[in-house]
């Protein structure tokens, strides 16, 4: 409602105040500035309609008024008391964004229920019982050291006891007790945790305006400040760093790719000794998914006669979730020999399935734990640091002079396993780097940036310019060399002849 003016004036005789009635209003500095705002009512209870004043300007009372409506009932309709509690916030909070989605706004199902459960497992018990104008960094700061705590054998809680007292009640009645994870908490997840606190805290901020600066700023930064840490580009293992690792036993850079040639020699090994989840690393190293997309791959988001996959989802932690930005939903289209892989690993899962019968735990997803189940992220990390050990320890034994046989018994291997390690050492690479292999081969095959981008899921193509652009120089000169090797001269110019 628009500010109105009043006095004290009364009428002669009834002594009646005059109000808003007064004739002398119009004059300069006669009466005073009032206004009303629609605020809350209680379940059965009329309208009501508070007055806020005197002021002594129009302004000071609109700005007043504005004040009131945000803090107290608003034309939201938002429960913003300044001393509301932090579970009461968030989940009001979370009531709004749940009938946004419901309206086919903001966020998707998916995403919202895996806010409700950061809620439920971590900021509710952890932080629900303050006052929201009470919180500090250093309350967020001790919610996350007590979900280091988690499932830590052997754990001094210390000051963090009673804290952890409570995440752990949560975990053992939400969702009727259900079994969480027994790994301890990632850091991975707790940043999960601290953006959905980060995000709820700046409304609190922006958009209630229930307090006046989030107490989740700064919690990640250090005594050195906040300056964004420099990008580490992917390098390839050409022939001269191999032998320089070799002798030296020092990696290059944190992120090493290894060429076609030591991608295509991992994967026959791989094939050589039957490794199970061949397919997985076949698909990873030629079409480079994240960890979380080749667990989370559902079966229905497959279709291998037509050689397309719909990465529509992600596996992180516990749970399954969207991708990890709007551009990871994405359909890729494989080559002939890789739909031909998942094809078989399509049929051995068919033939797990029969062999576990009732007790298969089919989770929907197309690479799994041999009953069913849903493979954790961490796992393909430990099995590929595992098979790179076991490639790395038959290359030794060979370097020692063992015969390809006495290492082939030795390791239960088949020769055909050990011939393909004696062809070529292979130097160490993470997991994640056959990500970047795969990016790299498509660059090798001249594909398009826009295109190795959309593959790889990344939301622009000057990104995958820029992350790549060191190992895209390399391949070039390779294939400049290959050129000139490739057409055939008879009287061929050397390079410094005359």
């Amino acid at each position: 409602m628009k500010p109105y003016k009043k006095c004290s004036c009364r009428y002669p005789g009834t002594r009646r105040l005059m109000g808003k009635a007064c004739p002398d209003l119009e004059k300069r500095g006669h009466g005073k500035w009032y206004g009303r705002y629609d605020a809350p009512a209680a379940p059965g209870e009329k309208r009501r309609q508070p007055e806020i004043g005197p002021y002594n300007t129009s302004t000071e009372c609109k700005e007043a008024l504005a004040k009131a409506v945000i803090n107290r009932g608003g034309a939201a309709g938002r429960t913003t008391d300044p001393k509301i509690k932090v579970a009461a916030f968030f989940a009001e909070r979370y009531e709004a964004r749940r009938e946004e989605s419901e309206r086919g706004e903001g966020l998707k199902p998916k995403t919202l229920a895996s806010e409700k459960e950061i809620i439920d497992l971590y900021v509710a018990p952890g932080l629900g019982h303050l006052a929201m104008a009470r919180v500090t960094t250093d309350d967020i700061r001790g919610l996350y050291a007590a979900m280091r705590l988690i499932n830590v054998e052997g754990a001094e809680p210390g000051e963090h006891a009673e804290l952890l007292r409570r995440l752990l009640k949560a975990r053992a009645t939400r969702d009727g007790g259900r079994r969480w994870q027994t790994q301890p908490i990632s850091e991975a997840r707790i940043r999960r945790v601290h953006a959905v606190l980060t995000g709820g805290f700046n409304d609190a901020v922006h958009a209630w305006k229930v307090i006046e600066v989030s107490p989740a700023e700064g919690v990640w930064r250090t005594k050195g400040g906040t300056r964004r840490k420099r990008r580490v580009r992917p390098l390839l293992w050409t022939d001269e760093r191999v032998e320089r690792w070799q002798e030296t036993g020092q990696i290059p850079s944190p992120v090493m790719v290894w060429t076609p040639a030591q991608a295509g020699n991992f994967l026959d090994f791989l094939e050589a000794i039957e490794e199970r989840l061949y397919a997985l690393y076949h698909l990873d190293s030629y079409w480079g998914l994240r960890r979380g997309e080749l667990v989370g791959l559902e079966r229905s988001e497959v279709s291998i006669p037509r050689r397309r996959l719909h990465i529509r989802a992600s596996q992180t932690d516990d749970e399954l979730d969207d991708t990890k930005s709007e551009a990871g939903d994405r359909q890729i289209v494989v080559d002939a020999t890789t739909a031909a892989v998942l094809k078989s690993a399509a049929v051995q899962q068919a033939a797990e399935r029969l062999h576990w019968g009732e007790a298969y735990q089919d989770s929907g997803r197309f690479f799994t734990q041999q009953n069913g189940q849903a493979l954790r992220p961490e796992y393909l990390t430990e099995r590929f640091a595992l098979l790179l050990d076991m490639y790395a320890t038959m290359r030794a034994r060979l370097d020692d002079g063992w015969t390809v046989e006495r290492v082939a018994r030795r390791h239960r291997r088949p020769v055909a396993a050990v011939q393909i390690v004696a062809a070529m050492p292979l130097p160490p690479i993470r997991f994640h780097d056959l990500r970047h292999g795969a990016a790299t081969m498509l660059l090798a095959t001249g594909a398009d940036m826009k295109l190795v981008a959309d593959v790889l899921g990344h939301a622009s193509a000057n990104f995958t310019r820029d992350v790549y652009a060191v190992v895209a120089e390399e391949l070039a000169e390779a294939a400049a060399a290959a050129i000139e090797a490739f057409v055939p001269r008879r009287n061929r110019r050397r390079a410094g002849s005359g």
